[in-house]
C-alpha cells in the first residue's frame, strides 16, 4: 500500500513531467522529491521513472503502480466512509422487495427523498410474486418486503403491519363467452374456461395457484400487466385489481362479470426482520406507515388510461 504522499508524488510527476515542477506542485524541495522517487524504485526493485528524455515520464511499471495505487486509495476512502456509515447506524445496503402487484413508479418520490439524506446506503429494489415475497425475507434476499399477500408465515423475528386492502373484479374480454352472462357465475361455469394467473415466484413445491378454481386450465404470465393484457385479448379469465383496469372497463375493453363466490379484498403487508433494524429500514417503515403513501401503493395507477 502506498501512502497519500507517495501517491501524490506519482501523480505530480505524471502531470508535470519533471522533478522540479512536481516539487513545486507538492510544495517540496526538488531534492526531497528526487529522494522519494528513488526510495519508491528501491522498494519495488523496479525502474518507475524514465529519466532518459527531456520530459520525465513514468515507465510502464510506474504507470501500472500509479493506476493501481490510485484505485486502492479510492477503495480505502470508500471503506472509511462505509465504516463511518455503519458506525452511525446506517446499513451498507437496503434490499427492498415489492410484490409484483405494486407499481414501481409510486416508490420513485420516496427514493428521491431517501437519496436527499445522503446516507450512503445503497438501495436495491426487486420484486417477487405471492409466496416469493415471504421466501425472500426468510432466505435473506430481502430486508424489507412491501405488499406481500396471504397471512404472514412463521419466520424468526418477523415483524409486520398492514399496508391496505386491494379490491378485485372478475373481468373478461368483451368477445369471451362469459361476457354475456348477467347472472352470477357459478364455479362450474368458470372452471370450464382457462384462467390467467401471475406465476408464483416461490421455488417451494407446495405453492398453489391464486384466484383459480381446482381443475381449471391455467395460463401463467410473468406480471400483472401481462395478465391484464392477456385477459383483455380474450386468452383467459380471472380476477384483476379494480383500480388498474378502470379505463379498460370504461372503454368496454374488459367486462366485469358477476360471480356467485366473489373474491374478498386482499390485505397487503409490510414485513421485515426485527433483529435488523438500521436507520434506513426505520426511515422506510416510517414512510410506509403514512396513509398517503400506503393508499398510493395499494391503489397503484391505471397503466392503460
Amino acid at each position: 500500500m502506498l501512502s497519500q504522499d507517495e501517491l501524490a508524488l506519482l501523480e505530480a510527476i505524471r502531470e508535470r513531467g519533471s522533478l522540479s515542477r512536481a516539487a513545486a506542485q507538492l510544495g517540496k524541495a526538488p531534492s526531497t522529491v528526487s529522494h522519494a522517487a528513488r526510495q519508491l524504485e528501491e522498494r519495488f526493485d523496479a525502474l518507475l521513472f524514465d529519466r532518459r528524455r527531456y520530459r520525465l515520464q513514468l515507465t510502464p511499471a510506474g504507470q501500472l503502480l500509479a493506476q493501481e495505487a490510485a484505485r486502492m486509495m479510492q477503495d480505502v476512502v470508500r471503506l472509511e466512509h462505509r465504516v463511518r456509515q455503519i458506525a452511525g447506524g446506517w446499513e451498507d445496503r437496503l434490499w427492498i422487495v415489492t410484490d409484483e402487484l405494486l407499481e414501481f413508479e409510486t416508490l420513485l418520490p420516496e427514493i428521491r427523498a431517501f437519496d436527499a439524506m445522503k446516507s450512503g446506503v445503497s438501495l436495491r429494489v426487486t420484486h417477487e410474486v405471492l409466496s416469493g415475497n415471504w421466501d425472500a425475507l426468510r432466505d435473506g434476499r430481502a430486508d424489507l418486503v412491501i405488499g406481500a399477500t396471504n397471512e404472514p408465515p412463521v419466520i424468526p423475528k418477523l415483524r409486520w403491519f398492514e399496508l391496505g386492502a386491494l379490491e378485485w373484479v372478475f373481468a373478461v374480454a368483451p368477445g369471451h363467452p362469459l361476457a354475456k352472462s348477467r347472472k352470477a357465475l357459478p364455479r362450474e361455469a368458470i372452471v370450464a374456461h382457462r384462467a390467467v394467473v401471475v406465476a408464483d415466484s416461490s421455488h417451494r413445491q407446495d405453492v398453489r395457484g391464486y384466484g383459480t378454481v381446482g381443475g381449471q386450465a391455467v395460463l401463467a404470465v410473468p406480471g400483472m400487466r401481462e395478465k391484464i393484457q392477456a385477459q383483455r385479448d380474450g386468452l383467459g379469465v380471472g380476477w384483476l385489481p379494480r383500480e388498474r383496469i378502470t379505463s379498460l372497463l370504461e372503454r368496454g375493453q374488459l367486462i366485469e362479470v358477476p360471480v356467485a363466490d366473489p373474491r374478498e379484498p386482499n390485505v397487503l403487508y409490510v414485513a421485515w426482520r426485527g433483529d435488523q433494524e438500521g436507520r434506513a429500514l426505520l426511515w422506510w417503515l416510517d414512510r410506509l406507515r403514512q396513509p398517503r403513501l400506503a393508499a398510493a401503493l395499494v391503489r397503484g395507477r391505471d397503466a392503460f388510461a
